[in-house]
């Protein structure tokens, strides 16, 4: 049997593949400190549970396909109380997570060859979400010395050719943590604006800037309408990553028009969730404050315990809640399969390598994505063992 040449040229996710060991190493009795995948551990505001447990409709029913009209009014006045941005009917479609936004977004602009610039290291899916398509990544090479920095003019006009449809960014980024400012942000709409480009931000992680600056989305440009495509989700805002709802926002309508084709093939997005979606709006700032307040805590404490430990090398992230470390080995993929199988003790860590976060050949072979999503005990304990680990590794 023959498989599609695209689905051939996709990995599995570094996020998730070693998800079997783990499984057999937890059934052996061993603890695993998670710091793989971003799934937070702060409990999802009540107001999604009350949601959930007062739906009493007799049928759970389709519902439209651009989402329902009580999820994406919340979605709307977030953005118009909070950023200052108007947005009008048909400039908002729901969708099932903020992966399917991508996937929609690189389905309506890819052709077979098409390039999407994106800085790397970047979140390893978005080689997925771009490959099914035809297209491939352009890497825009980014460095931990200046703190993972990419809004260079010149740096992003030299990746440009015949085939580039696109740039796509995280804002704050996943997995560098490296947050745009004003004036950054502008050069990437400039540029977009300026070669007939779209520029897609995946802006999830809006609400975890730990530098008490405002909060800030692309939208909030004026000028760069019929460029701009966002891409928002409740799944990192609420801890609500399972929720599996999302948003898809532009105001170039003729884009709209063609992720609408999308969205009518796949039905409609999961109505209950976007019914407790919606509750999750009503949150008050205080939730916001007090997420990121113990988030900075997490982040301060993983960067303290890592930068102790010989031979790694992380830098302090600026936004969202991973970071990107250089380990003290030759193969991070391989050390993570000696810590789930041959590693001795009661404990042991997961974490995301690091060579899938890039497009470039051979680089981040001996770098990680770690999420500090666990609380600060479970940090640590996560960090005493690393330390062990790496030394027992290092030494055999």
């Amino acid at each position: 049997m023959k498989f599609s040449s695209k689905i051939d040229r996709c990995q599995l996710s570094p996020i998730r593949k070693f998800a079997p060991y783990a499984r057999a190493a937890e059934k052996a009795g061993k603890k695993i400190y998670s710091l793989n995948i971003g799934n937070p551990d702060i409990a999802t505001p009540s107001a999604y549970k009350e949601a959930l447990r007062s739906y009493d409709a007799a049928t759970v029913g389709y519902g439209p396909s651009e989402g329902l009209e009580v999820y994406l009014n919340a979605v709307m006045s977030y953005y118009d109380v909070k950023l200052g941005v108007k947005l009008e009917k048909g400039e908002v479609i729901a969708t099932t997570g903020g992966s399917e936004a991508l996937c929609i977004a690189a389905n309506a602009l890819l052709d077979e060859g098409d390039e999407i610039i994106c800085p790397e290291p970047f979140y390893p899916n978005y080689s997925t979400f771009v490959t099914i398509p035809g297209g491939r990544i352009c890497p825009m090479p980014t460095t931990p010395e200046n703190g993972y920095r990419y809004a260079v003019r010149e740096h992003v006009e030299a990746c440009i050719n015949e085939h580039t449809k696109a740039i796509l960014v995280t804002n704050p980024g996943n997995p560098t943590g490296c947050v745009l400012t004003e004036e950054e942000m502008r050069i990437m709409l400039d540029v977009a604006k300026e070669h007939d480009l779209f520029l897609v931000c995946d802006e999830v992680y809006r609400e975890f800037v730990y530098d008490g600056s405002p909060l800030r989305s692309a939208l909030q440009y004026e000028g760069y309408d019929q460029n701009l495509i966002i891409v928002d989700s409740v799944s990192k805002r609420f801890s609500a990553c399972g929720a599996r709802v999302g948003v898809l926002i532009s105001k170039n309508m003729e884009f709209m028009h063609h992720a609408m084709k999308w969205c009518q093939a796949r039905l409609c997005p999961p109505t209950v969730d976007q019914i407790a979606a919606a509750a999750l709006y009503t949150v008050d700032e205080h939730y916001f404050e007090m997420v990121r307040e113990e988030y900075k805590r997490r982040r301060d404490t993983m960067v303290s315990r890592l930068q102790a430990i010989p031979g790694v090398q992380c830098k302090m992230p600026d936004g969202a809640f991973y970071l990107m470390a250089t380990l003290p080995v030759d193969d991070a993929d391989k050390f993570q399969m000696w810590l789930l199988t041959e590693f001795e003790g009661d404990a042991t860590v997961m974490f995301a390598s690091g060579e899938p976060f890039y497009a470039t050949p051979g680089k981040g072979k001996n770098e990680v994505r770690l999420a500090y999503v666990i609380n600060c005990d479970a940090i640590n304990g996560a960090m005493d063992v690393l330390e062990r680990a790496l030394r027992e590794y290092n030494n055999k």
